[in-house]
């Protein structure tokens, strides 16, 4: 598979997010426009010794197409063989994790510490292409601080090393995800080799993606946690401005998790997701509150049943007053 051919009509790929980008999220995603998605960050560790709680992050099916699988690690041996693992499994790509600013990811040498040792990097990136059937794409930072920005380096390395891709996330280890993303760092990537560029970073709308294709010449555009209570960011429409017009994706997110997750156990995370929706609305707080409320997922599910009753009926009481206003 093509990446630049994949994204030619449209470019917009949602990022691995821990803790988010679970199958029913991705699915949500696809269904309001994105193009590709990526799992979790997985462990290459956690996958060569088959833990349950790293395999429950494999989980996909076939309306989950396509799809990359992001891993991280910093021994090439265990990337390798977790490679050759995911290679059997259901995936278009995999994508090696080289920009995490977490520092329990960074201090055992993995995500962006990878920045600062180009050598292992390399070697990583080698070993990961040479035991995958599937192509290979890497995703780091601008460079590990402001003083040390090596993108262009980074990425001409990965490319020689057989990377079929790369994401650039427009900011240093030390930004983590403060301050503004360098969108001239995407360009300078995408200046500096001749695969394709996935540009990241300060993504909140559509437009802002089409803004960053024109600015900078790349490939794709990656939105991460722009897409946390607003999947509509992969729709020209934009989000909406009411509960009542949001109601139709946060239950279609609720339907999704219901088939695909354990959702009691997931409980919590699951209300996270659901409670992003609702930013910028009026009486937000409030039904954030009643969202805490809910012991079960029944109860959440059964809350924003109600909500929606009570919206059309609003709704409705409002389109009789005014018919019989203009009558």
């Amino acid at each position: 598979m093509q990446i630049a051919a994949l994204l030619a009509d449209n470019p917009y790929v949602l990022a691995p997010l821990a803790g988010y980008t679970d199958l029913a999220f991705r699915l949500l995603c696809r269904e309001m426009g994105a193009a590709l998605c990526f799992t979790e960050m997985i462990s290459c560790h956690g996958l060569t010794y088959g833990q349950k709680n790293t395999l429950v992050l494999l989980k996909s099916n076939d309306r989950d197409r396509p799809l990359g699988v992001q891993l991280f690690g910093s021994d090439p041996k265990a990337m390798a063989q977790a490679a050759s693992l995911i290679s059997g499994e259901q995936a278009d790509f995999i994508d090696i994790n080289m920009g995490c600013p977490v520092r329990k990811v960074t201090r055992k040498g993995a995500g962006a510490a990878l920045m600062k040792n180009l050598e292992l990097a390399e070697l990583i990136i080698r070993q990961v292409v040479a035991h995958s059937t599937l192509p290979v794409t890497v995703k780091f930072r601008s460079g590990w601080n402001s003083a040390s920005i090596n993108a262009p380096q980074f990425a001409q390395m990965a490319e020689k090393s057989g990377a079929a891709a790369v994401t650039v996330h427009a900011r240093t280890w030390s930004q983590a995800f403060t301050g503004n993303a360098d969108h001239q760092i995407i360009a300078q990537v995408t200046d500096s080799v001749s695969i394709p560029v996935i540009g990241n970073g300060d993504i909140l709308s559509y437009r802002d993606g089409k803004q960053l294709l024109l600015d900078t010449g790349c490939t794709g555009v990656m939105i991460g946690r722009g897409t946390l209570g607003n999947p509509w960011v992969f729709s020209p429409q934009g989000r909406p401005e009411t509960l009542s017009a949001r109601l139709p994706v946060i239950q279609r997110h609720l339907e999704l998790a219901e088939e695909l997750l354990q959702v009691d156990k997931m409980l919590f995370r699951i209300k996270n997701h659901i409670g992003r929706y609702l930013s910028g609305l009026a009486g937000a707080s409030r039904i954030r509150q009643e969202i805490t409320r809910c012991a079960t997922f029944a109860d959440l599910k059964q809350y924003f049943q109600e909500i929606k009753n009570l919206t059309v009926n609003f709704d409705g009481l409002v389109k009789s007053r005014n018919m019989l206003k203009d009558g």
